[in-house]
Order: C-alpha cells, then structure tokens, then sequence
C-alpha cells in the first residue's frame, strides 16, 4: 500500500455518497458483474457468504416496490407531530426508483448452512452484518466505476419479501438503486437540504 493509495481511499470514501439523483443510462452488463464479483468478496461470519442478491428488472414488480415506498413514506411523515418538520421531511429526496436503471435486493439467508455456524452462535445477527458488510463494500466498488448507489431504507419488508417471491425466511437487508449519478458530492444530500448537520466524532468515540 502506497500513499497513493491511501489518499485515493480517502477520496473514495468522501466522495461514497447514498445517491438518489440518477442520469437513466444503462450501467453495462460487465460493469455491473464486476462490482458484484468485489462485492462477493466482502468478509462474513464464518465465511458464511449469506447474503442473495435479486436483480429486479420487471417493471411490474418496480411498481409494487415503488408503491410499497409510497405508503410507507406516507406513514413515516405522519409520524412527526411538528408541521413544520413533517414538511421539512416531505421535501426531502428519498428515493430514485424511476430514473436508476439497475434495482437490487440483498437478503440474508439466515438458516445458511454455509460457515457451519461458526461466530453466530452467540451473535446470530453477525449474519445480517456480513451482508451489510457487503453492500458496503458493492457501494465502494460502485463508486470507484462512477456509479452512484442508493440504499432505501423505507419499505416494509414483508412486502418486498412477498413482490419478489423469494424464500420467507430470508430477511431483506436492502433495496438498493444503482446507476450514474447527476450530482456528484462530498457532502451527504441531508446536510445540504438542511435535515440533519454531521457530527464531529469525539462526541461519538468513548474510551473506558
């Protein structure tokens, strides 16, 4: 590892931003393969590998997911009491489901025999974190081909379970859009809509 390196590391993390704003360009085929392949090879408990990932290219299904964002979206806003907030949150850009070209599903497999349970008998959402660290490490390879990675988080997942007819025990982790950015930032999109500031990390970082 060269400084070289390292400073292209930092600037990739900077510049790793949850992506909402997408051109509608196609992400080629071996594009898209490649970064997956990096991703596969993120660690996992017990070297397990639980995740599945759904390519999700049937329009219709794309609608359910989107119509499932919608309700939920609607029942999240309904939640903030404060007129002003709950405005404040409606403005916000929350999804990119019409413009992103490539929609993807990770579900952890949570009855995996893969790893023969080594780690996750005291810490069985271990497996949950290795998927995770999964996407973590498809949003890093995704930006390092210029592409923009939106992780949604509002959604029910029974709903999305049932949409993609996929195994019941299988626990949705993330509906991720994937596609080229519009914008590109260093800054996250909340910071600068005016949701939420960043914090700086000694008011985050104990010792004992």
């Amino acid at each position: 590892m060269t400084p070289e390196h390292a400073q292209h590391f930092a600037d990739l993390v900077l510049w790793r931003r949850d992506v909402r704003r997408f051109k509608t360009d196609a992400v080629p085929n071996g594009v898209l393969a490649k970064i997956i392949d990096l991703a596969d090879h993120a660690p996992s408990v017990g070297n397990s590998q639980p995740w599945r990932i759904v390519r999700v290219t049937t329009p219709s299904i794309r609608n359910d997911v989107r119509a499932n964002f919608e309700r939920a979206n609607a029942a999240a806003a309904a939640t903030y009491p404060d007129d002003t907030v709950r405005r404040d949150y409606l403005g916000l850009k929350l999804e990119g489901f019409d413009a992103a070209p490539e929609h993807l599903a990770v579900f952890c497999a949570c009855a995996t025999e893969q790893g023969r349970g080594l780690g996750i008998r005291t810490m069985p959402e271990m497996l949950s974190y290795s998927c995770v660290s999964m996407i973590a490490t498809l949003w890093y390879a995704a930006r390092a081909e210029g592409l923009g990675l939106g992780w949604v988080s509002i959604l029910d997942p029974a709903d999305v379970t049932s949409a993609l007819g996929v195994p019941r025990d299988w626990k949705l982790i993330g509906y991720l859009l994937l596609g080229y950015p519009i914008e590109e930032h260093t800054d996250p999109e909340l910071v600068r809509a005016g949701w939420q500031p960043r914090t700086p990390i000694q008011s985050r970082f104990l010792e004992r």
